[in-house]
């Protein structure tokens, strides 16, 4: 759902400006696309960091899995993700709601980018950025830190596994998410943590393209092929592919 919702708060413009060439946006959509944004943006990590715990939990303490995640506490883990994500993004909606744009109204994006608002606004936004700073590093730096800690964990307990089919069957339970969150975080980091001296506006675009669009399209697949019957599906359409 989160994936769902981040990928149509974006792309849809995108898709009506290339055909259309319209490139016109009001900024009540503007700020409602931006709301949608940061809300599912902010959801995601959370979530991410969410299963990186299920996945410390099952392999670090296997006999205790079904005691520690049993509804009781992934209901709330999952609620929460939304509520904090939620909360979030209306605090930001309600910051570009009270910008003035009076120089220019050209945004230097395809959506609308909190730091691409900020960059034309002629309010003062140095409160909003260092808000905007706090909340990075909530919602992002210390959620990220706590996912790898978890791998960290876990990898220490694959290591101390005898036997390389064992350490092999652990690693692979853990698989699908390491990868999700690699392709979440590899633009995501890059993009935010470059050194300015390479600052491009057109390498930025690509960047966020990566993770708006690449990426939410990719995580069905990648948790799809650790499904049997999916696995099976594909070699069977592999086989009568290659003896036609």
């Amino acid at each position: 759902m989160a994936d769902v919702i981040y990928s149509s708060s974006t792309l849809p413009k995108l898709l009506s400006i290339i055909a259309t060439q319209d490139n016109q946006i009001t900024l009540p959509t503007c700020i409602t696309q931006a709301c949608f944004f940061i809300a599912t943006a902010a959801c995601e990590i959370l979530i991410l960091t969410s299963m990186s715990y299920d996945r410390y939990v099952a392999i670090c303490r296997p006999l205790n899995y079904y005691m520690i995640m049993n509804s009781r506490l992934y209901l709330p883990m999952s609620a929460s993700s939304w509520a904090i994500s939620i909360v979030n993004s209306l605090m930001y909606s309600c910051f570009i709601s009270t910008l003035s744009f009076c120089s220019s109204h050209t945004i230097d994006h395809f959506f609308c980018d909190l730091n691409a608002l900020y960059a034309i606004t002629t309010s003062d936004t140095r409160s909003r950025e260092i808000i905007m700073i706090i909340g990075d590093i909530v919602l992002a730096f210390v959620p990220f830190s706590l996912t790898m800690a978890s791998y960290v964990g876990i990898i220490c307990s694959i290591l101390k596994i005898n036997s390389a089919e064992g350490r092999f069957k652990a690693f692979s339970s853990c698989t699908s998410h390491l990868t999700t969150v690699m392709l979440f975080y590899g633009p995501v980091l890059f993009l935010y943590m470059k050194p300015k001296s390479i600052d491009s506006k057109t390498q930025d675009k690509i960047l966020s393209l990566l993770y708006v669009a690449v990426v939410p399209m990719l995580n069905p697949f990648v948790y799809t092929l650790r499904n049997k019957e999916f696995l099976g599906a594909l070699r069977n359409m592999a086989r009568i592919k290659i003896t036609i």
